[in-house]
């Protein structure tokens, strides 16, 4: 009986391994696939346009800027990881480095990014999901903020520079938001499922001052390499605008393009076309806002991506301590 229990126990292992490796290709294929179809069926892009513009005198500097502005934005990612999970265990950085490219790389296409959440929880105790989980939400949710609040000074600068041009759509976002505020203020002790957003506020009080002032500067620093991404491109693309009015535009835009729901594989569709409305008015030609878009994506997202994929190959799900203390002294019955 023996002999037969460690057959079917190996067994089982084999088909675990076998269905992981399964995921492991969808997930790197599935990913390459869809950024694949994005720039193959794009009408929009003329690469020889980009490779006359690559020849500028002044392209060296402003690609060396990108590049390093793109180094920085995921390291920057890395670091707030790395500083939440803190409030948990220590852990390095080519952890955290491994963690979140995989997290980007599983996350490519699905709704909104919500397989970065799944990926993250594989690489630590199943009791500990649902507190990555909620480390995840809060490592997001604050470059969220800072995105809502830059983005409604911009569109408030844009709209009060040209007026005709956007109208009263400053007004009727502001709006929005704070009638939005205002309900999740009077709706913080609705209780859905033992989840409210007074409990919410009680669990981030517990995450040390300390990680929090961390993590919001971290996140003030990746917002900032993004924002001056879209501008070093504009400037590549002899796009001569004064820097106040081309900020404010790329933060409205940066933030209406990512307020609106989409696959992460789909981005810079979303985000080029509000690009190209509010450029538009700024006289941009309309292929030069969609190469930028699409650069953007490959540098943000393919990359990023590109590079997840050998964590996602080299993933091992490791059993813990108390699993593994579990298994030895559990004793096969006779049969």
């Amino acid at each position: 009986m023996y002999f037969l229990y460690f057959c079917s126990m190996s067994a089982t292992r084999k088909a675990k391994q076998f269905l992981v490796a399964i995921i492991k290709l969808l997930i790197v294929g599935g990913a390459f696939y869809f950024i694949y179809d994005r720039l193959a069926h794009n009408d929009k892009l003329d690469w020889s346009r980009l490779t006359e513009t690559l020849n500028g005198s002044s392209a060296s500097w402003l690609i060396f800027g990108i590049l390093t502005l793109t180094f920085l934005n995921r390291f920057l990612e890395i670091l707030k990881w790395q500083n939440l999970v803190s409030y948990l265990h220590r852990i390095s950085l080519g952890k955290s480095a491994a963690q979140v490219l995989a997290a980007v790389t599983a996350a490519l296409f699905t709704p909104n990014g919500i397989g970065e959440y799944a990926a993250k929880t594989m690489y630590f105790k199943k009791a500990e999901a649902g507190e990555i989980i909620f480390l995840n939400l809060v490592c997001n949710g604050i470059q969220l903020i800072i995105a809502v609040l830059a983005g409604i000074a911009g569109l408030l600068f844009f709209n009060y520079t040209y007026p005709a041009g956007s109208g009263n759509l400053a007004i009727a976002v502001t709006a929005g938001i704070l009638i939005v505020a205002i309900a999740l203020f009077s709706a913080r002790k609705i209780t859905i499922k033992g989840y409210s957003i007074k409990r919410l506020g009680e669990k981030l009080n517990n995450i040390p001052k300390s990680i929090h002032r961390k993590n919001i500067l971290l996140a003030i620093g990746r917002y900032l390499c993004i924002a001056h991404q879209y501008y070093l491109l504009f400037l590549l693309f002899d796009v001569q605008l004064p820097y106040p009015i081309m900020i404010s535009t790329i933060a409205a835009t940066y933030f209406l393009g990512s307020s609106l729901p989409s696959f992460q594989f789909l981005d810079f569709a979303v985000k080029g076309s509000v690009a190209i409305s509010f450029f538009g008015i700024l006289g941009v030609n309309e292929w030069i806002v969609v190469f930028i878009a699409t650069l953007i994506w490959l540098l943000n997202t393919v990359l990023p991506v590109t590079i997840g994929s050998y964590f996602v190959f080299t993933f091992k799900p490791e059993r813990t301590a108390e699993e593994i203390t579990a298994a030895s002294h559990q004793e096969p019955q006779e049969g």
